[in-house]
C-alpha cells in the first residue's frame, strides 16, 4: 500500500507543467537582474543606482534588464517583494517559542538586524522612498511590508494566549508601534554607527516601554 501512495506522488509531480528552454531561460535572466540590483542598491542606495551599472553587473545589456523590468521603480519594488518574504522569515526564526512575549519579540527583531545591516543603503532607500513615491507605488510598499508587521502581531496575539498580555489589548496598535520603533533605530546605524548589538538593546527598552501598559500583570 505504502509503494502504491508513493509512485501516485511521484506521478502527481510529474504531471506539473515545466518550463520549456526559453521560459527557463527567461526566469534565469530575471533572477541575474534581481540579484545585480539587490547588490547595487545594497551598496549605493536608490538613486546612484543606474540601470546601466545594474546591467553590467548582470552581465548583460540595458536592453535585456527592461525586457524583464519596466523602468527602475519597478525592479526595486521586485527586489523588495523577494527580500521582504525572506525577512519575515528570519523573524519568525528569530522568535524562541519557548522564552517570554518580551524575548520573543527581541529576538525577532533582532534577527532582522541581523539580517538587513550589512545592506543599511538600501534600508535607507526604501524608507526614503516611502515618503516620495507615487501613491500607487505606496500602496503596494504597505502590502510587502503587512508581511513583517504581521510577523509582530502573531508573536504580540501569542502574548494574549499566554496570559503575558491584557485580553484586551490592541495587537494591532502594539504591532505597529514595535515595528516603527524598529525602523527608527536604522538611523542610529545610519548616523551613529551602532551595530547590532546596540540596535538589540535599544530595542529591548523601546519594546518594554511599548508592552508596560498592556502586561497582565499591571
Amino acid at each position: 500500500m505504502r509503494e502504491s501512495v508513493i509512485t501516485t506522488a511521484s506521478e502527481s509531480e510529474t504531471t506539473q507543467p515545466r518550463l520549456n528552454r526559453r521560459q527557463a531561460a527567461k526566469v534565469r535572466t530575471r533572477q541575474k537582474v534581481l540579484d545585480a540590483a539587490r547588490a547595487l542598491f545594497a551598496e549605493r542606495g536608490y538613486d546612484p543606482a543606474t540601470i546601466r551599472d545594474i546591467a553590467k553587473g548582470a552581465g548583460m545589456s540595458t536592453g535585456a534588464v527592461f525586457a524583464n523590468f519596466q523602468d527602475k521603480a519597478e525592479l526595486f519594488e521586485a527586489v523588495l517583494s523577494e527580500d521582504m518574504a525572506k525577512m519575515a522569515e528570519v523573524l519568525k526564526a528569530g522568535a524562541d517559542k519557548d522564552a517570554s512575549l518580551r524575548d520573543r519579540l527581541v529576538g525577532a527583531l533582532t534577527a532582522g538586524y541581523h539580517g538587513s545591516i550589512d545592506q543599511l543603503p538600501l534600508v535607507q532607500a526604501v524608507v526614503a522612498r516611502s515618503w516620495f513615491q507615487p501613491l500607487a507605488a505606496e500602496v503596494r510598499s504597505r502590502a510587502l511590508v503587512k508581511g513583517l508587521v504581521a510577523v509582530v502581531g502573531d508573536i504580540l496575539q501569542s502574548g494574549i494566549g499566554s496570559g503575558e498580555l491584557r485580553q484586551d489589548t490592541d495587537v494591532r496598535l502594539l504591532g505597529e508601534l514595535v515595528w516603527n520603533a524598529y525602523l527608527s533605530n536604522y538611523r542610529h546605524a545610519a548616523y551613529d554607527n551602532w551595530g547590532v548589538q546596540e540596535l538589540s538593546a535599544q530595542m529591548a527598552k523601546q519594546i518594554d516601554v511599548i508592552l508596560a501598559g498592556a502586561l497582565s500583570r499591571q
